[in-house]
């Protein structure tokens, strides 16, 4: 697993031991980031079950201002710090060993981009996107990405957010969400919405 663009490309990223955390392939990665595009850029990134860091550090590596890996395992927040010290990207990170349904209910901060990638078959994801939608931290042009397993897809009754695009690469479905009525929602970004983009 590694860095694959921009300020740390071709860093190796330590793996978090044992089996309870799946990281993202670096195809899928390539992919996400292909599609997230400039809007990285500039953004602040939200990493939920962060598990290696693999994503947050991706986008600060491609630009973005600022990441926040949240993760509620020892071992996955040490090797997350031990990445961000690695790729030199520590000074715009912070890593939160706190469960990611108790720093949903109690941030006050907003984020271009939430990326969510919980372990699989545990109803996490739409648990973690009902709760988005109770507590939005999301921009107004921003973008939710769930990364999941496509079986557990189903469709989800969101009040603030809608299903903008999928993408499926072999075992795993990438989701993106976005504001149903941005000229309702929070603040305002620089960044291209995904449409235009």
């Amino acid at each position: 697993m590694r860095v694959i663009a921009g300020e740390a490309k071709g860093y190796t990223l330590k793996m978090v031991p044992g089996k309870g955390t799946r990281p993202v392939s670096d195809r899928v990665k390539e992919s996400l980031f292909n599609i997230l595009g400039q809007r990285v850029v500039g953004a602040y990134f939200l990493d939920l079950f962060a598990g290696t860091g693999s994503v947050g550090i991706e986008a600060l590596s491609r630009g973005a201002e600022r990441a926040v890996f949240v993760e509620r395992a020892g071992k996955a927040v040490r090797v997350i710090e031990e990445n961000l010290e690695h790729t030199h990207l520590t000074e715009w990170a912070d890593v939160l060993h706190v469960d990611v349904f108790d720093l949903i209910a109690r941030c006050q901060e907003q984020f271009d981009i939430i990326y969510v990638a919980p372990p699989q078959y545990r109803g996490l994801w739409s648990e973690t996107l009902l709760a988005l939608d109770r507590h939005p931290l999301l921009t107004r042009r921003g973008v939710i990405v769930v990364q999941i397993f496509p079986k557990e897809y189903e469709p989800l009754a969101l009040e603030h957010y809608t299903l903008l695009d999928q993408r499926k690469y072999g075992s795993t479905l990438l989701c993106f969400y976005e504001h149903k009525d941005e000229s309702a929602s929070g603040p305002e970004t620089a960044t291209e919405s995904m449409a235009s983009s």
